[in-house]
């Protein structure tokens, strides 16, 4: 078997390489672990309906990342020759391999290790689960794999709660960006600690954040730009609408709207009604 290149699944097309690893420039553009990327739209891959469905997905999207659970690819018998991986690189998406299903901080990273060799890319999506029923991330065994993964090379992307301590531990472990849900796995709630969420923004104002988790409708992609995140990275609510397709051009909208909203700079609410036409003190023209 051919063991794929970096440029088979690491970066679409026309993707710049940026040093700094900085983030937002332009409303849409900006860069992250050194890659400029024009889209703000993360999307999963599992549970569409068809392969041709999701190849549709990602082009309505216009995701340039897509991110596979390559723990439940290996165990249905997916090499990185089959037809599945075979759409991805055909997408020119950037691949970023997550570890979804691992209990273990040294699950993780074995997980994590293969990735890298199959796909020639030091991108990984970390996850640890540490909550059967929440599948809520384990906080202690999340530090312990990001920490050695980051020590090994790779670029690691936590997939996080939005805990403030738990996420400034991560930073101190060496990542650059970090991936707080926005509710449970799957469950579409939406945002339900937006307190959380914006004091994250607000303490860490130079650290790529993406919403990961949770979302259940375009509004909820809006309110967590509107917030002044960097990004959202969601899978069910595209995969599991009636529409599909029609489902991933909206987020598409609806994330760029939420980032055009927030650099806009979004009035501040009142307590009282206040005219927006005041008339006290001139005569009206009739």
């Amino acid at each position: 078997m051919t063991t794929p290149t970096l440029s088979s699944f690491a970066a679409p097309p026309g993707a710049r390489q940026d040093p700094s690893g900085g983030r937002a420039g332009t409303a849409m553009t900006f860069s992250i672990a050194g890659t400029e990327l024009n889209s703000r739209f993360f999307l999963g891959t599992a549970s569409y309906p068809s392969p041709q469905v999701l190849q549709q997905a990602i082009a309505a999207s216009g995701a340039e990342v897509v991110t596979v659970g390559l723990k439940r690819q290996l165990a249905a018998g997916g090499g990185t020759q089959n037809d599945f991986f075979q759409l991805i690189r055909d997408s020119g998406a950037r691949l970023l391999p997550n570890t979804a299903g691992c209990r273990s901080a040294r699950e993780a990273i074995t997980l994590s290790q293969m990735a890298r060799e199959l796909f020639g890319t030091n991108w990984i999506k970390l996850e640890v689960v540490g909550d059967e029923h929440t599948l809520q991330p384990d906080p202690f065994e999340l530090v312990t794999a990001a920490a050695e993964l980051v020590r090994d090379g790779f670029e690691v992307f936590p997939y996080c709660t939005d805990d403030l301590v738990s996420c400034q531990r991560l930073l101190d472990a060496g990542c650059r960006t970090l991936m707080p849900w926005g509710a449970p796995i799957g469950s579409g709630q939406g945002l339900i600690n937006p307190y959380a969420l914006r004091t994250l923004r607000a303490r860490l104002p130079g650290v790529p954040l993406i919403v990961d988790a949770g979302i259940g409708s375009p509004a909820d992609a809006v309110q967590a730009m509107e917030l002044g995140y960097d990004a959202v990275l969601l899978n069910s609510a595209v995969a599991h609408a009636r529409d599909p397709v029609q489902m991933a051009r909206a987020f598409k909208l609806g994330i760029e709207s939420g980032r055009l909203a927030y650099e806009a700079g979004i009035m501040a609410q009142q307590d009282m009604a206040v005219a927006s036409t005041p008339v006290t003190g001139r005569p009206f023209i009739l």
